[in-house]
């Protein structure tokens, strides 16, 4: 397919990924995608071409090759189209359906929207999966960090994070201020001066294709359990109608591969059987003391976009920070790779930041491809490369010996391996 851009050339010697089946989103993937990529900002710059190395040479050992697609967003974006947010670039993923980009720069308080999460609503890419497990030789500030294997489904298009939002002071703030007092009697709630007011919208439709694309994973990957994180003590037609659709979907659409954490103990005394997954649930707030003091019990986490990006950050850091945690968005059909951590721009440049977390962000990439022999060599030579003790500065100074080395090279410390390996 011929498609034109306004500032992006489409690789020649690349194909495109299209759909092969319209209910199920499952691809047919060429052995030469075209696949977009954006470095993002600040040490986007570094990591993104460590990390297209790392990819490019898996895919060729394991015989096929990445037709890389450059696009842009944020800082880059503006210089090249004077807009944070391209429709060139949204377009191009749209199109190509698979592709990875680095950090982007969020600004605190005034400033744009989060490009992160207007690139994720833009292409309904409503699952935030982000797998959390330790490497090899990675310093970490708990005693067994290698109890932690699991992987956050976040829905990645409502709660708070939907960006409906009204700012202190405005009249529109205030019409709402004024339909909550007076239309639905909302009596001493809100305190008198200036408030700002959010919306939090869970819908059944939201929760139930979050949750049914986790216990999908559950199952496929042959995990154990499933837990619903939510906070519906208190807020019960939210978060708690989150919890209720979850179960509801469960009984009603996986039979006996499903079963609940009261059929595991009332029904089969505690013995799970085999080929079953569990789903159970745990409160948001006692859920970040379980990932510390039971943190082997929880395979998959299906919650919500607030509670999922709190408690995948706490989960990254029992495995050594988010420089190592990798993540990715899912839609129907439709992929975007990308790492946990911000774009440090004080670093750009300065060719010294660990890429892993991108690296292993290309891994589930290449995962969600089919290319699983690629995507699994890529995480034993990341773990290769680092239990070595060659590592990049932030690592380096955790470990005793070990060779320090900058971001290219331990890409290409990374492709040495994988050639070993393949």
């Amino acid at each position: 397919m011929s498609m034109s851009y306004e500032k992006v050339e489409v690789p020649a010697e690349g194909e495109q990924i299209t759909l092969a089946d319209e209910e199920t989103g499952e691809l047919n993937v060429p052995e030469n995608p075209i696949i977009p990529i954006i470095y993002g900002d600040g040490i986007g710059t570094d990591v993104g071409p460590a990390t297209q190395k790392v990819l490019d040479a898996a895919a060729e050992a394991t015989g096929r090759s990445i037709a890389w697609m450059r696009v842009y967003a944020g800082e880059s974006a503006r210089e090249k189209y004077d807009e944070n947010l391209p429709e060139d670039t949204v377009t191009a993923i749209r199109e190509h359906r698979v592709a990875i980009k680095g950090p982007l720069t969020t600004p605190v308080g005034a400033g744009f929207r989060s490009l992160n999460v207007a690139l994720r609503q833009t292409l309904d890419m409503y699952a935030n999966v982000r797998p959390t497990y330790h490497i090899n030789g990675v310093p970490s500030p708990v005693k067994s960090p290698e109890k932690m294997d699991m992987v956050t489904f976040r829905e990645n298009t409502e709660d708070v994070y939907a960006g409906i939002e009204w700012e202190a002071g405005t009249d529109e703030v205030e019409q709402v201020r004024s339909f909550l007092e007076d239309e639905m009697e909302v009596a001493d709630v809100i305190h008198d001066g200036p408030v700002g007011i959010g919306i939090k919208p869970i819908s059944e439709f939201g929760s139930k294709r979050l949750i049914r694309e986790a216990i999908d994973y559950a199952i496929a990957q042959e995990r154990d359990s499933v837990t619903l994180v939510h906070k519906g003590n208190i807020m019960k037609f939210t978060e708690g109608a989150f919890r209720d659709w979850g179960y509801e979907l469960a009984e009603e659409e996986y039979g006996d591969e499903v079963i609940t954490e009261d059929d595991l103990w009332e029904e089969y005394d505690g013995e799970q059987p085999e080929g079953t997954v569990v789903v159970k649930d745990r409160i948001a707030d006692n859920m970040l003391q379980q990932i510390l003091t039971r943190t082997d019990e929880y395979d998959v986490v299906a919650t919500m976009n607030l509670n999922g990006d709190y408690m995948s950050d706490a989960a990254g850091a029992q495995i050594g920070g988010l420089g190592i945690a990798p993540g990715a968005n899912f839609g129907h059909g439709r992929c975007l790779a990308e790492p946990v951590h911000g774009s440090a721009p004080k670093y750009a440049g300065e060719d010294k930041v660990n890429p892993t977390a991108m690296i292993l962000s290309g891994r589930e990439m290449l995962d969600y491809l089919g290319w699983k022999d690629a995507a699994d060599l890529v995480r034993d030579a990341v773990e290769e490369t680092i239990s070595s003790g060659t590592v990049t500065y932030d690592l380096h100074r955790q470990i005793e010996g070990g060779t320090k080395v900058a971001t290219s090279e331990f890409a290409d410390a990374i492709v040495e391996n994988i050639e070993k390996l393949s």
